[in-house]
């Protein structure tokens, strides 16, 4: 599961001065802030007035991700960071308001595979209709709405210009967001496979991307369960990533290229690089445990040799001098184990980039 916190756009989709949505939009954010600081969610309120979209006026359709005018570039960068979205919408004339047309017809793989919830409000329906009207949009763009709303009457929920307090209203906001983050968690894997980059890795379902600094709390989980075997082989536990802080963690994937294995929203393993002069270091590899011996971590390694820097001569990598399994892999993988172990109790192995690849 995503252990980053998670961005949630509030939307407040009208425009119309003197609108009831901004006191709707405040409601909705009082009421769950408390419960997003639990779930590790960041509320962003945004309101579409601020955004200065005027109807759509790129050349290029937006599924080709070229876009030419500077606002639709900060609207796709926002939207982009987003996990998720809430979405403070009244009904005008049985239908979405055109602000919040235009703002999703602006961008495309932005949007997919994003969970969106609505809170309507207006008088006869309660902007339900506004909602159905949006679900018929939000779906062909490949985003996930919810099945928990909230929907306001005024009508019922307003006196002297405020909302009522609403114990069941205020509740029914929670369920809302519970069910967003709880969507956002699951479609993560959905997000990644669409992610620049991203490739498919050796297991069914598996898929490979560049780490990043917020993939930090994964790596750690991840280092902590690997590299406990190899303390205890080492007979030592001076091994620096047994102890690496998530902020330590964040530090280096900021400056290594660190490739990532996935499976379902679960790290199952990755291997960093960068250059050294001639060489291509390579280190980190790991592989959760229960997953060992199907072929995982030389597919990794093969990829992180496949990456290396046009004028690198060799690649380089350490372990330890205990690990014989470790020396094993690497030496069936063409890795040639250079003589005297280092004073910290690890040994070097080196492979000839310029000689024919091992089978």
């Amino acid at each position: 599961m995503e252990t980053k916190p998670l961005r949630v756009l509030v939307l407040m989709c009208s425009t119309r001065p003197g609108a009831f949505g901004p006191a709707v939009g405040r409601w909705l954010v009082d009421a769950v802030t408390p419960r997003a600081a639990e779930l590790g969610v960041e509320l962003v309120p945004l309101a579409l007035g601020d955004l200065d979209l005027p109807f759509l006026d790129e050349e290029e359709h937006p599924s080709s991700g070229v876009y030419q005018r500077e606002h639709t570039r900060r609207w796709s960068a926002t939207v982009d960071a987003a996990d998720g979205f809430i979405a403070v919408t009244p009904e005008y004339n049985y239908g979405m308001p055109a602000t919040l047309k235009n703002a999703l017809d602006y961008l495309g793989a932005e949007w997919a595979w994003k969970p969106i919830g609505f809170v309507s409000y207006g008088n006869t329906s309660a902007g339900t209709r506004s909602v159905q009207h949006s679900k018929q949009v939000v779906t062909t763009l490949r985003m996930v709405p919810l099945g928990a709303t909230v929907a306001i009457r005024l009508t019922e929920a307003v006196q002297d210009g405020h909302l009522r307090p609403d114990a069941a209203r205020d509740a029914a906001a929670v369920t809302l967001l519970d069910e967003l983050t709880r969507l956002t968690h699951a479609l993560r894997p959905m997000r990644d496979r669409i992610r620049p980059g991203t490739v498919p890795g050796p297991l069914p379902g598996s898929y490979a991307r560049r780490l990043t600094p917020d993939d930090a709390p994964e790596v750690t989980v991840l280092q902590r369960a690997c590299w406990a075997d190899e303390a205890i082989v080492n007979d030592t536990l001076a091994l620096p990533a047994l102890h690496e802080t998530p902020d330590d963690v964040r530090a280096w994937l900021a400056t290594w290229d660190t490739t990532g294995l996935w499976l379902d929203g679960r790290l199952l393993g990755m291997i960093r690089t960068r250059p050294d002069g001639t060489d291509w270091h390579l280190g980190r590899l790991a592989v959760v445990p229960d997953l060992r011996g199907r072929g995982l971590g030389r597919w990794l390694l093969r990829t992180a040799e496949d990456s290396a820097a046009p004028d690198s001569r060799r690649v380089l990598l350490f372990t330890g001098a205990r690990s014989e399994g470790n020396i094993a892999l690497y030496q069936r993988q063409g890795y040639r184990l250079v003589p005297s172990p280092a004073p910290d109790g690890t040994v070097r192995l080196t492979k000839d980039l310029t000689a024919a690849p091992v089978p």
